[in-house]
């Protein structure tokens, strides 16, 4: 042994890398050296004698599984253990199946394809099936094909199985089974799996083959499965297949850390392991060594509020630090301007990196506020595992839009425009629309608006869909100076189609593209109720579309990266920032509804998924954590009132620093604090009183089949049915611009309209 790499490792971590007598679980805490643990686990079994060829080592991420192995590799100064079979549960299955694919009817060199080429493959088949591609749109069914492979439903099976037909119906789908069907023979017929069916089709292999089966549970005889909280049904049921006949499996995990249930992941994997393995030995790591005493147990106070959780109690030898600290905000845009000053002010004050610091979300749309706060005090600031804000496609698409209005010249936009959301004027069109411009010596527009000279050109159908284009944006276009910016920003969005597009896009992609629209308009609002500038002459007695472009521009310039400047804060989402560590944390929007999500408000175990969510996100923080919310936010354009948080009233009180006056929950006093100029006009506000006495918010008895009503979230739509027990009853509703969803009366606001 070239030298004793365990005295690297605390008393707990040695212990359980030592460990061979059988299967063995490593519940990890945040912070407490959990890829050490497993690292060191691998270079001990190959030190005691164990073939790297026959370590089977499954991570979540790539960089995870090149990063552990070159660190196997210096910790044994061996060549060998570069022959560990270690990667993600998609690449190794991969591997596996370019080897015995030919069970299956694959041959070694089939195509993987990627979310876009499975979307076009999808637009292919609703085109040739004559089906409305605003209704079957193709990221709503790749969401629903994932769900089924996920759950190893085949395509026979789901056309069989009553609840899923109906379940189609009520969507407006009823040929989603047949696209299903015909999308799988044509994966197949092109040699091609894609990402989803390299899980599928392992569990296959091994269900329908026996002897491969056997083959490599005799070729993995140990088998060690990182972040094990996070894996769903079907890499369950590949590991437990694998190390069924050893039983030599190491899994490593922190229940406390399970956060991604909206991607099939199950924590029940990991809570309910001894029920598979008799002889299963717990390790239990519990001492932080990135955070201060203060987070550590403000963050275990909040987390122990959770019932479905693995006995623990993480500790740390670190300094005790400063209290969290508490930002109360007027307004959401307030609230980006109070984080980014407080930013400012501790890296001056303490001659800190812009890499100190990291700001966490719930959702992608929240930016915006942050980021126009962070560009005025000219502070640099990268959009972690994402794009900024004003380079998001659906953000960009609605503002090609409002380009086009304000200037029909603009051909860039009208390209981007013109066909989506799709009305029939595709790329053969188009490029047909240009030749005849450059003929004639017009703009791209110009000639859209001689449809009569086109009458050689194109057949009535396509004339009558340019027509209709053309009238629309004109239509705009004469509101451009009757209308402010939002009411005519709010016009466009909906009368070009793009909320009925997005709203009907149900996965949790098309819900953040949704949301960001709603973010966008948000902006055009508070545009809109800024006073001009002294310096701006106009006539006009409110702000224009046109203004709005002139200023938004300038942001979207500045949004350009500079490659060669590393020094910027962070701004990510919390489900981003898993693994990762920063020592100055601001997680913002601490709100009821928004953090937790009300779309986690149905059960408890969403709940307290959320509430993982959230203790995820303090545990990034190295020296200090700060929390801030807003009181009022806009929703859509209007001013909404905010209940802060329950999270920030489940952390214990020693452990957060409160501004003079405040209290956990708002009151009069509370809004006094409030600076007069940041308070919203209340007259444009919606009081909202969440529901916490467990009593039903709706009065069941007022509501009925075919009733118009009002959510708070949702707007107007019409209930289509109501269902369960009287402490259950489940209401479906068909919102006006969210379109369909099923909500549980007790948590529900749903207001009759007269």
């Amino acid at each position: 042994m070239a030298y004793d790499y365990l005295k690297d490792l605390n008393e707990a971590q040695r212990a359980a890398v030592e460990y061979l007598d059988g299967p063995m679980m490593i519940i990890a805490g945040a912070g407490s050296g959990k890829t050490r643990a497993l690292t060191y686990k691998i270079a001990y079994l190959i030190d005691s004698g164990l073939d790297p060829f026959r370590i089977l080592a499954l991570t979540f991420t790539n960089k995870a599984a090149r990063e552990m192995k070159d660190r196997v590799l210096q910790l044994l100064g061996n060549t060998d253990a570069g022959n560990i079979w270690m990667g993600t549960f998609h690449s190794v299955c991969a591997r596996l199946l370019r080897i015995y694919g030919s069970y299956l009817g694959y041959p070694p060199n089939f195509t993987i394809y990627d979310n876009d080429d499975s979307k076009g493959l999808l637009r292919t088949l609703v085109k040739e099936m004559n089906l409305d591609p605003k209704v079957y749109t193709a990221s709503s069914l790749l969401h629903r094909i994932s769900s089924a492979k996920t759950n190893l439903i085949t395509p026979a099976e789901y056309a069989a199985t009553t609840d899923f037909v109906q379940e189609d119906r009520k969507a407006h789908k009823p040929y989603f089974s047949e696209i299903f069907s015909r999308y799988n023979q044509r994966l197949h017929k092109a040699a091609a799996m894609d990402f989803d069916d390299l899980l599928f089709n392992m569990n296959v292999l091994l269900r329908d083959e026996p002897d491969v089966l056997y083959r490599l549970q005799q070729k993995f005889s140990y088998i060690l499965v990182d972040e094990y909280q996070d894996t769903n049904y079907s890499q369950y049921l590949i590991v437990k297949k694998l190390a069924a006949q050893h039983e030599s499996l190491c899994v490593v995990g922190d229940d406390a850390q399970s956060i991604y249930g909206f991607r099939g992941a199950n924590i029940e994997n990991i809570l309910q392991l001894k029920n598979d393995y008799q002889e299963l030995k717990l390790f239990k790591m519990e001492q932080n060594y990135r955070s201060t005493k203060t987070i550590v147990n403000a963050a275990n106070s909040v987390i122990s509020h959770n019932k479905d959780q693995i006995e623990k109690v993480i500790w740390t030898d670190n300094e005790e630090g400063c209290l969290l600290k508490l930002i109360k905000a007027g307004t959401d845009n307030e609230e980006g301007t109070l984080v980014a000053n407080s930013i400012f002010e501790t890296k001056m004050n303490q001659q800190l990196p812009h890499t100190s610091f990291a700001v966490l979300y719930r959702t992608n749309a929240q930016s915006r506020p942050l980021e126009e706060a962070l560009r005025r005090l000219n502070i640099p600031y990268r959009i972690y595992g994402g794009l900024s804000f004003y380079q998001r496609k659906e953000v960009k698409d609605l503002l090609a839009y409002f380009r086009l209005v304000v200037n029909p010249l603009d051909e860039e936009a009208l390209m981007r425009v013109i066909n989506y959301p799709a009305r029939g004027i595709g790329k053969t069109t188009m490029d047909r629309v240009v030749v005849l411009a450059n003929e004639n010596g017009l703009s791209v527009w110009d000639m859209l608006c001689r449809t009569g000279d086109m009458v050689r050109e194109f057949n009535s159908g396509t004339r009558a869909r340019i027509g209709e284009f053309v009238t629309l944006i004109r239509s705009f276009q004469t509101r451009l100076l009757k209308k402010d910016a939002f009411d005519l920003g709010r016009d466009i969005a909906a009368g070009a189609g793009l909320l009925k597009l997005l709203s009907e896009d149900k996965t949790p992609e098309g819900v953040s593209r949704y949301q960001n629209i709603e973010e966008l308009l948000n902006g055009l609002r508070e545009f809109t109720d800024t006073e001009r500038p002294v310096e701006e002459e106009n006539p006009l007695p409110f702000r224009t579309l046109d203004e709005y472009m002139q200023s938004v521009s300038l942001l979207t310039d500045l949004d350009t990266d500079d490659k060669e400047q590393t020094d910027r804060v962070t701004l990510m989402t919390i489900h981003s920032a898993k693994g990762l560590e920063f020592p100055y944390v601001y997680i913002v929007g601490l709100e009821e509804n928004l953090f937790p999500s009300y779309l986690s408000m149905g059960s408890r175990q969403e709940l307290e998924e959320e509430r993982r969510l959230f203790y995820v996100a303090l545990t990034r923080a190295e020296k200090q954590a700060v929390l801030s919310f807003a009181r009022s936010r806009l929703r859509w354009g209007n001013f909404t009132f905010c209940e802060p948080s329950r999270f920030l009233a489940e952390i214990d009180p020693r452990f957060i620093e409160k501004p003079q006056g405040s209290r956990t929950r708002p009151d009069k006093a509370e809004d006094a604090a409030i600076p007069y100029a940041s308070r919203p006009d209340l007259s444009k506000m919606k009081k909202v009183t969440p529901n916490t006495t467990g009593k039903a918010a709706s009065d069941a008895s007022q509501l009925a089949v075919g009733m118009r009503v009002k959510h708070e979230r949702f707007g107007a739509g019409i209930i289509r049915e109501i269902e369960g027990n009287p402490a259950d009853l489940k209401a479906t509703v068909l919102f006006d611009l969210a379109g369909e969803k099923k909500l549980l009366l007790r948590f529900a606001r749903l207001d009759p309209i007269d």
